[in-house]
Formats: C-alpha cells, structure tokens, sequence
C-alpha cells in the first residue's frame, strides 16, 4: 500500500505540472481524407505526448487507416474535472460541438484518479455532464467511450470506480464503450517515454493495435 501511495504521489506531482495545452508543433486538425471528420476529447495520452512525432500517436494512425479526418484538441493533464479550466464555451466539449463531427471518441478519467480522494461527486457528476452536452448537442454524431488509460502495473482503487462511472454514463447516453483500456500499456516494460508517465513510439504503436481491434470490433 505504501508503494501505491508513492506512486499516486509521484503522478500527481508530475501530470499535474503538465500543462495544460497542446503540445509544440501540434495541430489538432489534421487534414488526412475527405472521410468523416472524427473528434477526440482526451488527455496527453490522446494527445501524443511522449511520442518522438504527433503523426506517430495513435489517434492520428487510427485515422490515416481510415480515411478519417482526425480533429484533435486533446490536452495534457486534462480529467472531467482535473486540470479543467473551464466548463464553458471555450472548453474542450464546446470546440468539439463546434466542428459538428460524425463521430466522438472520448479518452477521458485518468487524471481524475490524482483528484479522487478531495472531488469524487464533483468527477462522477462532470462525466454525466460532459457526456450528455456532447450528445445533445451533436445527436446525429457516433460516439464511442473509452476505458480511462492507466500507466503503472499498480492500480488505485478509484481506477476501476471511476471507469465503472464513465462506463455507466456512456451506456445512458447511448455511446458504445470500449473495456479494458486501462490495462493495455499499464506497467509493461519498454512501452514508457523517459519520463516514466507517457507512452513512448512503441507505447503509441501497441495503443494504436489495440485500439484497432477494438473500433473494428464496433464496425469502424
């Protein structure tokens, strides 16, 4: 238990000093087709941060397989609640309303495990919010939930509360869902960037397969 704190302490530490904006060079925008636009609301994991090129991240490998056009704010750091620093017309859910894509893939919840133990109603009410403005707003869109990523072999027990939380609110609003996300990268060697907290290339590229399958497994 001592371990788990310490390595709950050391993310928190360290996610939270991320900041809080897309990373240099990124566009979250990429042009690759004249196929559905695809919008992803997510964290540095959606993001791509911690690989050595954007174009290597899994979001944007997804969409080039598909003819996708991908739109891409996702943002570091970023929970239903954690590093959120509006819940308006300028957040992340409003500029994905804004794009009226065809289809949502939401990547969402691993940064709250860093605010569980001060803000767990707040969490569990922001998932049922931010899900049902997207769908209302868009409700000619496909949305498709996914599992919270996770990281290290030991799991908090907020992970699996919290999962259980966006995997309900994706049932009520009607959005596929996506199982078992948390554990594709979760502590296995040689799938980390130097910092210890993102994926690196190969962690990107095993991300990319699994989340493949399981979009095909949806029949996209």
């Amino acid at each position: 238990m001592k371990r788990a704190a310490l390595v709950l302490a050391a993310g928190l530490a360290l996610l939270a000093g991320c900041s809080p904006t897309a990373a240099p060079g990124s566009d979250p925008a990429v042009p690759t087709a004249e196929g559905p636009l695809v919008a992803f609301y997510g964290d540095s994991y959606t993001l791509g941060t911690g690989a050595s090129d954007l174009s290597l991240r899994w979001s944007t490998q997804i969409s080039l397989d598909r003819g996708w056009r991908e739109f891409n704010p996702s943002v570091n750091g970023l929970g239903f609640i954690n590093n959120r620093r509006s819940f308006a017309d300028d957040d992340l859910p409003a500029q994905i309303i804004a794009q009226q894509p065809d289809i949502v893939i939401v990547t969402m919840g691993l940064n709250d495990n860093f605010s569980y133990a001060r803000a767990a109603l707040e969490i569990e009410q922001q998932i049922d919010l931010d899900l049902d403005r997207l769908t209302t707003a868009l409700p000619d869109a496909r949305f498709v939930v996914v599992e919270p990523f996770w990281y290290t072999a030991e799991r908090p027990a907020s992970l699996d509360i919290i999962s259980g939380w966006v995997r309900d609110a994706a049932e009520r609003n009607g959005a596929d869902y996506i199982a078992g996300a948390s554990e594709w990268i979760a502590g296995q060697d040689g799938l980390m960037a130097a910092d210890g907290l993102h994926p690196n290339d190969e962690g990107y590229a095993l991300m990319t397969r699994l989340m493949d399958k399981a979009l095909r497994e949806l029949g996209l």
